[in-house]
Parts: C-alpha cells; structure tokens; sequence
C-alpha cells in the first residue's frame, strides 16, 4: 500500500496536484535481522534467488503465515517459514503484521490472562494461525478471527522466548 499526499499550488489561476509519495512502513523498511514479518498476500512465491528469474520452490497459499527475515537484496527478502524451509520473496508480498503459528502436537490453552492459572478460554489446533501481541514473560495474546487468549510463546513459532511486544 503506497499513501500519497496531494498538494496544492495555483498556477496562472489553475489548480494543480502533486502526488509525492511517502515511505511506507511495510516489509520494505530497514530492520535489524533476523526479524519476523507474514506473507501479505493469499499467493506469494518463494523463489530460489532473488529476482524473478529464479525459479520458483514453494507457492505459499496462506496469508498471514509467520516468517522469519533473515537477509535482504534490494526488493527481496530472505525468509525461512515455520518448517525452517529458505528462499526468496519479494518485499511486496510481506508485510509488518505479526502473526504465529501454533507449534505443538495437541491443542494448546488459551487463557484469560498472561498466567496458567488464570481462567482457559480457548484451544487452538497445531497449525493454527493467528495475529500476536501483548507479548511479554514468556506469554503472548493471540487472536484467531476475534478469538482471542494468551498462550505461552514456548507453543507458538513467530515471537521470540523473550520478545516483548506492545
């Protein structure tokens, strides 16, 4: 998504309108690496290298899929997805959204507050993907489509153990 400002001049009684971009705060600002991002788009190309005319290796269908950003190429991003696979995608098809993937064998708990004692809300499936945030002692708040609870980051793959996030 490219925002744009209009600006106003009058020339000799006309009206006319600049565009002038902004940067965007998307996948494309400079970070620190490694850094987690998701796929922005329903169908996203990971490719071998980074440019087009590399071949592509895996045609991710999921938006949202937690990544991990572990190089950059002018508009390309190496990623490595939640099953440790690497390879190329476009800065376009990432965006700054955090998500998680639950990585457990059974359903994990939910709950109400950041504390495995508080009251269980919740279970997500292995593979369940939500958006995080609220993260911190080793606790995150994941929201799947309005579902939402705190689950140990230990259980979810797209936060870090001692990542805290507002």
């Amino acid at each position: 998504m490219i925002r744009s400002l209009a600006a106003k001049a009058v020339l000799g009684g006309t009206v006319l309108l600049i565009a002038v971009p902004t940067a965007t705060l998307g996948a494309s600002t400079k970070r620190t690496l490694p850094y987690f991002a998701s796929i922005g788009a329903g169908r996203a190309r990971m490719r071998t290298g980074p440019a087009r005319i590399y071949p592509a290796s895996w045609l991710y269908q999921r938006a949202d899929l937690p990544v991990r950003v572990i190089a950059t190429y002018k508009a390309w991003r190496k990623i490595e997805d939640p099953d440790g696979v690497q390879g190329w995608m476009e800065d376009r098809l990432l965006r700054d959204a955090r998500t998680a993937i639950v990585r457990s064998s059974q359903p994990v708990e939910m709950h109400e507050q950041p504390s495995a004692n508080s009251h269980l809300v919740w279970r997500a499936a292995p593979g369940v993907v939500g958006r995080i945030g609220q993260c911190g002692s080793g606790w995150c708040r994941l929201d799947v489509k309005g579902q939402a609870g705190f689950v140990e980051t230990g259980n979810l793959w797209g936060v870090g153990p001692a990542e805290t996030l507002p």
